[in-house]
């Protein structure tokens, strides 16, 4: 089954505002779930990417932290605005675990959300970061993406 690129940016639109609950509540992940499901139309959204990228990245959170904590600038994770943390945390979960997703595509949809969500140019910032994740995990498809280029 093909999923609607449309249906994904819903997904990921979700999920982030779900994983931005999340920190800042600390309610349960079902709960926060069914009330996105109660209060959103849902029809039109990848329900089964927003369930993974919902529960899949508090799983697996000191991982990714370690993934894209290291190029934080001279920052600290604590300095980091809620929905940076957010846009990091699921973006870099699709850049490790999700290889299915171009990583361009991962990194667009990331600072679209930061422009939409996010403090003033936050997109730039997480745009940096999350360049860095994808060339250390998905090294062979970003050096082929600049190959191509050239």
């Amino acid at each position: 089954m093909t999923v609607s690129p449309a249906a994904r940016r819903k997904a990921r639109h979700y999920a982030m505002q779900s994983l931005y609950q999340w920190q800042m509540t600390s309610a349960a992940l079902n709960v926060i779930e069914a009330e996105f499901h109660s209060d959103n139309d849902m029809s039109k959204v990848d329900t089964a990417y927003y369930r993974e990228l919902l529960h899949k990245v508090p799983q697996r959170l000191s991982e990714l932290e370690e993934a894209f904590g290291q190029y934080l600038q001279e920052r600290e994770q604590n300095e980091l605005d809620p929905i940076t943390q957010a846009l990091l945390r699921l973006a870099t979960y699709e850049l490790m675990f999700r290889i299915d997703v171009p990583y361009k595509v991962v990194i667009n949809e990331a600072v679209a959300l930061a422009k939409k969500f996010g403090a003033t140019d936050s997109h730039k910032f997480i745009n940096g970061v999350l360049d860095k994740v994808a060339a250390d995990h998905r090294a062979i498809e970003v050096q082929a993406e600049r190959g191509s280029r050239s």
